[in-house]
């Protein structure tokens, strides 16, 4: 199965907590990195009053069903320590899952594709670069780019992977 998600940080050393979070999701079994795009530094969205973030979006390739990749995804984050303060507060890693394949999903803790994803240019302007088509699956999400007010967003730095 496929999967774009999506990953921020504006904690500590942003770039590393990038960098560490793609080495772990590199170790789960049956699971591999597709692709990886620039490293976006961002505006925060949602509660302006914190350090801008670093964002990457990721392609995945994995066995394992959506809620499991959302119980990875928030594994993971525990793993590094996320302390859930506040909605759209500071953190130190964020991971979310946008899309999966072509599916839609819509329980009580999963929703995909993501309900906010076409909301967000932290989100759009990553993957943009992974699906230069603007498309995943057929599903056309170029188009939600342009009617993003504000939300500054530039690329920072590559992510170096070494395979």
């Amino acid at each position: 199965m496929r999967y774009v998600l999506s990953l921020g940080t504006n904690i500590g050393d942003r770039k590393n907590n990038l960098l560490s979070a793609v080495k772990s999701l590199e170790l789960i079994p049956e699971t591999k990195v597709l692709d990886c795009s620039s490293i976006y530094e961002t505006e925060p969205v949602g509660y302006a009053q914190q350090d801008d973030f670093y964002n990457i979006a990721l392609l995945l390739e994995s066995k394992f069903e959506p809620n499991e990749m959302l119980g990875i995804c928030m594994g993971l984050e525990a793993g590094f320590n996320r302390v859930r303060e506040f909605k759209n507060g500071p953190r130190i890693l964020d991971v979310d899952v946008i899309f999966c394949e072509d599916k839609k999903i819509s329980t009580k803790n999963l929703t995909v594709p993501h309900p906010r994803y076409f909301e967000r240019r932290f989100v759009l302007e990553p993957m943009l670069e992974l699906f230069p088509d603007g498309e995943f699956f057929g599903i056309d999400f170029k188009k939600f780019i342009d009617k993003i007010d504000g939300q500054n967003v530039r690329v920072a730095d590559k992510l170096i992977l070494k395979k």
